[in-house]
């Protein structure tokens, strides 16, 4: 497996990754094309022979630049539970434009358990606390959502 940052050019492949991994709302390719394109040192593609594996979106907060956003975590779903999530997240910790963020955040549905267990094995591989806080109300969705908790892992000292 090789962990890379992603291109532009990757965007349509990661939009076909999304929906085949299920689970998770499926953005416009343009989207996953700027992503790729813009902000391409916060994100992260595990590739095996050409094929597209995993895909972490994420970016620093505007406010609070010490702070990485994961937006999405995409794994093929035949190659679950191989730990390629956590090493999609290493992949952009490890780079050296990145050494100063000492805090990771990202919403997660109350619903979504894979999503949880995972944000938690982050906190204990980073050797920091996970908070957890309301964050989006379902009231503020206007079609059928669940509510949105902000997961927070921090602050950390990055191992190099």
């Amino acid at each position: 497996m090789v962990y890379r940052r992603p291109v532009a050019s990757d965007g349509g492949h990661i939009w076909k990754l999304i929906k085949r991994a299920g689970g998770l709302d499926v953005n416009s390719v343009y989207c996953y094309l700027m992503l790729s394109d813009m902000f391409s040192e916060t994100c992260s593609i595990a590739e095996r022979e050409g094929r597209l594996c995993g895909f972490l979106s994420a970016f620093r907060k505007p406010a609070q630049p010490d702070t990485l956003f994961v937006w999405q975590i995409a794994v093929d779903p035949v190659l679950r539970g191989n730990g390629i999530g956590g090493k999609l997240l290493k992949d952009v910790l490890s780079r050296d434009n990145n050494a100063d963020i000492q805090v990771l955040e990202a919403t997660i549905s109350p619903g979504n358990m894979a999503s949880r267990r995972w944000f938690m094995a982050a906190a204990r591989e980073l050797e920091s606390e996970c908070s957890i806080s309301e964050l989006y109300d379902a009231s503020m969705f206007p079609e059928s959502h669940e509510a949105e908790l902000l997961f927070r892992i921090g602050p950390f000292t990055l191992k190099r």
